[in-house]
């Protein structure tokens, strides 16, 4: 598909200084839906003014034709397509296709790409020993990062931004090699031996079987949890500018090699205010403890002055309903029912909290629906994986919006290297004295650090 370019809409936007009286046209841009926007580009060159955004909420950073998320309506797409409808008629690699090629693929395509991603999630066995340099107890996202960072010290032929087959030989590797990597760092850190990848199973199947087989027996992965996996995948492939999203492109910016890129997204998707959400709503349910107790909780959460919050509730961009959340509570039904859990004291407590919220003014008034990290925690729990490689699987499904990213921004004209401005609110001017002309102002440095130990190792 062609690119296409912001139109430049007729309306203007007029600033005005009210000091002088002179008047400054902003350009108005218009995608092909959403709101519009204004075009500052110019604004410092015309006026010597920045535009002052913390956290850029308010600025496009780039345009951009993979997803649209309507926050007030509850709609997410990708490339046109209803998040629902993907999540119940297609899998993961359509989707991977589908974000990567802009458009889903023919059943020719189809079968190239699936043969091309199963082909490559071996690894070089020298990173075999790359993880045995970690300790035992490291956080696999640690692990993640370090590794996925490494990979472009083994595939040299991959890492030329410029060379449109070698960024798709980079994006095929990624995709393909994520869930072996996230595999390993989950065996490694409780002392099993790696399994290795198998090209007889389809993408969900083959992380399943890689986390939970061993050499020792048989293991058949449950065509249920596959499909529930295949679904988390599919949820989590792309949303947007998000904060991981954002780093994979400025990191980009700078013509950094894509496995660079990707490695500072999964950093910073590590972040709990980023991708630990289902986990921190699991340790939510453990502290509300049973069902007679969600009043109380639920009470303590309008309490300004408590810091007690509902996870799992509410969205930074949807203001309305989570369009992913409708299909996590039914895929977490199936996953529980599979495994006989229909009592589970925590699936109980989150029905419960659900139904009592949704009722409740102050959390209707707010729009505080629940999300799709309020289900994905429970069916992740059921399946058997622990809540530290939460992340880890949301690193391996959005690494392919990671890639899309990329790629789309090194295709871009308009790309330049990431440099945001800044409100300096320092001193203006100090003169400066010698050492031995100074005040004492401050403690000691080591009075902080080490409480006054200065020689402690």
């Amino acid at each position: 598909m062609k690119r296409i370019d912001p139109i430049v809409s007729e309306k203007t936007f007029t600033l005005t200084n009210n000091a002088t009286g002179e008047t400054y046209d902003l350009p108005v841009l218009e995608g092909t839906i959403g709101p519009q926007v204004l075009d500052i580009r110019a604004l410092y060159r015309d006026l010597g003014i920045f535009t002052y955004d913390p956290g850029f909420t308010s600025t496009a950073s780039c345009d951009s034709g993979i997803t649209y998320i309507d926050g007030e309506k509850g709609i997410l797409k990708h490339r046109g397509y209803p998040i629902e409808e993907l999540a119940s008629h297609s899998d993961y690699l359509d989707v991977c296709y589908l974000l990567l090629y802009e458009d889903l693929p023919s059943p020719e395509e189809k079968e190239q790409f699936n043969w091309s991603i199963t082909h490559h999630t071996m690894l070089d066995d020298q990173l075999m020993t790359f993880f045995r340099g970690f300790r035992r107890d490291a956080h696999p996202m640690a692990i993640m990062v370090g590794i996925v960072g490494a990979l472009s010290a083994f595939y040299h032929d991959s890492t030329d931004i410029y060379d449109p087959m070698q960024r798709m030989l980079a994006s095929h590797r990624l995709i393909a090699k994520m869930p072996t990597i996230g595999a390993c760092a989950y065996k490694y850190s409780i002392g099993q031996p790696f399994i290795y990848p198998r090209n007889d199973l389809s993408y969900a199947e083959n992380l399943l079987y890689m986390m939970f087989a061993t050499p020792s027996e048989e293991y058949q992965v449950n065509p249920i949890f596959a499909k529930a996996m295949d679904r988390i995948l599919i949820l989590h492939a792309d949303h947007e500018q998000n904060a991981s999203t954002s780093t994979v492109r400025l990191a980009g910016s700078s013509q950094a090699n894509p496995f660079a890129c990707i490695s500072s997204g999964i950093a910073s998707l590590w972040g709990p205010a980023h991708g630990g959400a289902n986990e921190a709503v699991l340790n939510m349910l453990g502290e509300i403890g049973t069902s007679e107790n969600i009043l109380e909780f639920i009470e303590r959460a309008k309490d300004p002055s408590d810091p007690f919050r509902l996870m799992g509730f509410g969205h930074r961009v949807y203001k309305s309903f989570d369009p992913r959340a409708t299909v996590m509570k039914e895929t977490a039904k199936e996953v529980l029912n599979e495994l006989g859990m229909v009592d589970d004291p925590l699936l109980e407590i989150a029905q419960e909290l659900e139904r009592i919220a949704l009722k409740d003014e102050y959390f209707v008034s707010k729009n505080l629906y629940p999300n799709v990290d309020f289900y994905s925690g429970l069916i992740l729990k059921a399946i058997g994986f622990p809540t530290n490689m939460f992340t880890v699987l949301f690193a391996i499904s959005r690494t392919v919006g990671w890639i899309s990213h990329w790629k789309e921004m090194i295709g871009d004209p308009d790309n330049r290297i990431g440099r945001p401005r800044q409100l300096y609110t320092g001193e203006a001017h100090r003169e400066f004295a010698h050492v031995t002309h100074r005040k004492h102002t401050k403690k000691p440095i080591w009075s902080w650090l080490w409480g006054g130990k200065k020689n402690e190792s």
